[in-house]
């Protein structure tokens, strides 16, 4: 990937947010702010953008706020929809309304699971047990 130089002018809270962050990850305050900047600007694929800006974005929650993502699951009555349709789908070809609704549910299963995954990630980074995380229920 092809870098450019840039000078930016931050107010002083950012950049200790950035070094707090920086030294919690271990990682360079350089590498935060870029992540930073690459999810808070709009990409060219919307969908997928808005879902690597949220998983760039759980690294800035405070513990308490990860916690609650990484126990994040999908409604009761979604994950029983999904489960209903790929029951029915077993038994006969799904209407294209049926399929679009399926398709819908289990991008929104994928993206649960990968937020719940990069908050654990990042709950273990700062040296948290998660153990207790394997419990949440999840679409079988």
């Amino acid at each position: 990937m092809a870098t450019q130089t840039v000078t930016l002018t931050l107010p002083a809270s950012v950049i200790e947010r950035a070094r707090r962050l920086a030294r919690r990850a271990r990682r360079p305050v350089n590498e935060i702010l870029v992540e930073a900047l690459s999810t808070a600007l709009p990409g060219d694929d919307t969908d997928a953008s808005t879902l690597r800006s949220s998983i760039g974005q759980l690294a800035y929650l405070n513990d308490a706020a990860l916690w609650r993502a990484a126990r994040t699951t999908m409604a009761v009555d979604q994950r029983q929809r999904l489960e209903a349709l790929h029951h029915e789908q077993q038994r006969r070809s799904l209407d294209q309304a049926e399929r679009d609704e399926m398709e819908a549910l289990e991008r929104l299963y994928r993206d649960t699971v990968l937020v719940r995954a990069q908050a654990a990630v990042l709950l273990k980074q700062r040296n948290y047990d998660i153990s207790d995380l394997a419990q949440f229920e999840t679409v079988e």
